[in-house]
């Protein structure tokens, strides 16, 4: 595990509930490409429902860190592309399954006017950095 150093309010910036502002480290890098939620055969889940597209996305995230030998403790960065900002919820309640307030990388969260196909109400992408 690498040793990060989060700062959820710099001097001079109001405070965020919902992530850090900066958040330190050094080591390797692993990009995550955007998540969308599929199954394992690719086949579209939740089709309508953000919040268990919300879980297959973040379930998503769980395997691809782990296939670089990371997990959420090690992410640095979330970004999040909504089709509409009401979907800002159902992600943050999964994103809470894997990981803790104490714990909560920088984010960025951007509305889209669509996603790769038309099904899909979210996609998440993440940046981790391993132990340095």
């Amino acid at each position: 595990m690498s040793e990060l150093t989060r700062i959820p309010a710099p001097a001079g910036v109001a405070p965020a509930a919902q992530y850090s502002h900066v958040v330190l480290g050094s080591g390797r890098f692993v990009a995550v490409s955007g998540q969308v939620a599929v199954d394992e055969d690719g086949r579209p889940v939740g089709i309508g429902d953000a919040a268990a597209q919300a879980r297959q996305v973040f379930e998503n995230l769980r395997r691809c860190l782990a296939a670089a030998g990371a997990g959420f403790d090690e992410v640095v960065k979330l970004t999040y592309f909504v089709t509409d900002m009401a979907h800002l919820p159902a992600i943050r309640a999964a994103r809470a399954e894997h990981i803790p307030d104490d714990r909560l990388p920088a984010a960025s969260a951007v509305q889209v006017a669509a996603l790769v196909r038309p099904e899909f109400l979210l996609e998440v992408e993440a940046f981790a950095v391993l132990g340095g």
